[in-house]
């Protein structure tokens, strides 16, 4: 379809309570850049009900204006529905691009939409920009194994659409909530509804980790040598106040399992503070954590790729840094 607007989407998807999750309000970020170079205006779409948090959180983080539809069908999220009411506003309002966060349903949402509307996608980026000479998105996103990384326009096909990774971009500092509100009416019916949520787990093991909204992230990889290497790991992470991740060679190896994995096929991270350990810094376990504010690496190798992205290194065995780093915490926290 041919955009009517220069208008630049992020879509803000809403968690059980009503209020935004955090990829949603990371993305207002760039899409304000991206927006104001497309000539256009940054919009939120959020759908739902009783979704004023979300509405609010948007319209605080940047969003000029925000396209809100609240309807009994849109409580909790399907694919039919969710396509559908989409879709109706992208052929009611026309915008030229629009970016979804790459989680478990921004992943199944993005290919039904663009499928729908006959055009292009990009999945799993992580860096957007503006092509200076065809003015187009430009969506990076790893390729080949994380080897390399491509952009990629879609010059021809309207909206642009794309999902980008959690933890990538940072939130804006909120502001005082001058959005427009576009309030909308849309009813599925309910026949159109193929698959309906009977029952929500919220745990399926025992384990909670939050390595997208952690502040603090002390990592084990390859050099913590078996699972009970995590053991320094954890301990530093607990004084820390902080969380466990590990790279993909240690869940590979079954040393820790995948909810605490950084990299491309795990999560994307921002935090203030990110302790690698024992992790050698490939590109794929990089595309991960590179968002974080500062990064320390503790390595015995002192030709560690992570060495070159780390604001400060240790050349060191781990199993004598850790327990000295935590140990030094410790009696701060003692003294305090």
């Amino acid at each position: 379809m041919e955009a009517m607007t220069k208008d630049l989407w992020v879509f803000v998807e809403t968690n059980e309570d009503g209020t935004a999750k955090n990829v949603g309000i990371e993305l207002l970020t760039p899409g304000k850049l991206l927006a104001e170079k497309q000539g256009g205006s940054l919009v939120a779409v959020i759908l739902g009900e009783n979704v004023e948090k979300a509405v609010n959180m948007a319209g605080r983080h940047g969003a000029d204006k925000i396209i809100a539809a609240e309807a009994p069908e849109l409580r909790a999220y399907s694919t039919d529905a969710y396509t559908e009411a989409i879709c109706k506003l992208v052929k009611k309002y026309g915008p030229t691009s629009m970016m979804i966060g790459a989680t478990n349903n921004g992943r199944d949402l993005g290919p039904r939409v663009s499928c729908r509307l006959q055009t292009g996608l990009v999945a799993d980026c992580t860096a957007l920009d503006i092509d200076e000479e065809s003015g187009n998105v430009a969506w990076t996103r790893p390729a080949f194994g994380g080897n390399l990384m491509a952009t990629i326009l879609c010059p021809d096909h309207r909206p642009q659409i794309g999902t980008v990774r959690p933890g990538v971009f940072k939130k804006r500092e909120p502001v005082e909530n001058r959005a427009e509100i576009i309030r909308e009416e849309i009813h599925i019916d309910p026949k159109d509804i193929r698959t309906r949520i009977l029952d929500l787990i919220t745990y399926m093991n025992s384990e909670n980790v939050d390595l997208e909204g952690a502040e603090i992230i002390v990592s084990g990889g390859r050099g913590v040598g078996g699972p009970e290497g995590f053991g320094p790991v954890k301990a530093l992470a607990d004084a820390l106040g902080g969380t466990v991740g590990a790279s993909r060679a240690a869940v590979d190896a079954g040393w820790i399992s995948h909810a605490h994995q950084v990299g491309q096929t795990g999560k994307t991270v921002g935090p203030k503070l990110y302790i690698a350990c024992g992790i050698s810094g490939a590109i794929q376990h990089l595309a991960g954590m590179s968002g974080s504010d500062c990064v320390i690496a503790i390595n015995k190798d002192p030709d560690a790729p992570i060495f070159d992205v780390a604001n400060y290194g240790v050349v060191g065995d781990l199993f004598e840094v850790l327990p000295a780093l935590t140990e030094e915490l410790r009696k701060d926290r003692a003294e305090a």
